[in-house]
């Protein structure tokens, strides 16, 4: 199965709750107020949020309707709307080799898929060539430091851990420490789930940038929040308070295959403009892709791929 057919798969939900509604709301030849306001409300509901919705909905007021049916129309104008919404935050997340390493910090709430995420990017490194090492900075759950070490003989990536409830801040400077006289080409640094609004946790992973920073200055390099894609309007929070806390610098949208809030992603383009540079569809080990916008904006409304 390819990579589309997977996406498309995965929002299958998200897809059918606003097909069948422009399906249901658009059955004649002409647009009118009434039809525009309800599919207003649908797309709000899919989480695509307010200020984008209303601004799709907007522009459909000026469509030309050609020799297709107005549902396909309707479809393929939202389709390019929400294209442009996403475009601007497409980044694939790649290596700068004038830096050695190039450090990744991880981080999230808890349940989000750090640790799946940094197991699977490990993974794409190594295949691409890289060295890579994983640090097991998720010290409050030995389970996840178990999980890493198997992340780790699949892809034949070493990781660093340290005892359960270890200082998570130390076995960061000491992962960089030995992947900078190891000369690695990637650390990532995989972290403790945290709640956002739990000011000792936010504090604990500021100490971990602090001292990666203090140790290799400008690093991380990348500091990306891992977000779960069926939490929906809870995301916004989250990016929230993760920027302040440690200025994230890209997003990983995770757990999309079977969610009906995809459009949460859309939402999140609008608000925050951070880049997107993966999304996953499942736990496989290849079940994560660069974020590609109009791939997405299509696969949200259950187009195919032309």
């Amino acid at each position: 199965m390819n990579w589309f057919k997977k996406l498309t798969g995965g929002l299958n939900k998200t897809a059918n709750n606003i097909k069948g509604s422009i399906n249901s709301i658009f059955k004649g030849k002409k647009i009118d107020a009434t039809q525009l306001a309800d599919l207003e409300e649908k797309l709000i509901l899919s989480d695509i949020g307010l200020e984008t919705s209303e601004s799709l909905v907007s522009d459909l007021k000026n469509i030309k309707i050609s020799t297709e049916p107005l549902q396909n129309e309707v479809l393929n104008h939202l389709a390019s709307g929400i294209s442009k919404v996403l475009v601007p935050v497409e980044k694939n997340l790649e290596i700068n080799k004038s830096n050695r390493p190039h450090v990744i910090i991880l981080a999230g709430v808890n349940g989000s898929g750090k640790t799946t995420t940094a197991g699977k990017l490990a993974h794409q490194f190594k295949e691409e060539g890289q060295k890579v090492l994983l640090a097991a900075c998720d010290t409050f759950r030995a389970a996840a430091t178990e999980q890493l070490l198997i992340w780790g003989e699949r892809s034949n990536v070493e990781v660093l851990k340290t005892d359960p409830g270890g200082d998570a801040a130390a076995l960061a400077f000491q992962a960089l420490v030995y992947a900078q006289e190891k000369n690695f080409d990637v650390l990532i640094v995989d972290t403790a789930g945290r709640l956002q609004v739990k000011e000792e946790l936010m504090q604990e992973l500021q100490k971990i940038v602090r001292v990666l920073d203090k140790k290799y200055q400008g690093s991380p390099h990348e500091r990306i929040i891992v977000l779960d894609g069926a939490t929906g309007q809870n995301a916004h929070s989250q990016v929230s308070e993760f920027s302040k806390a440690i200025d994230v610098s890209g997003l990983i949208i995770t757990k999309l295959d079977g969610t009906a809030k995809g459009g949460v992603v859309v939402a999140l383009a609008k608000k925050f403009g951070i880049p997107i540079h993966a999304v996953g569809v499942g736990e496989g080990i290849d079940d994560l892709t660069p974020f590609v916008a109009e791939d997405y904006s299509r696969a949200i409304l259950g187009i195919e791929k032309t």
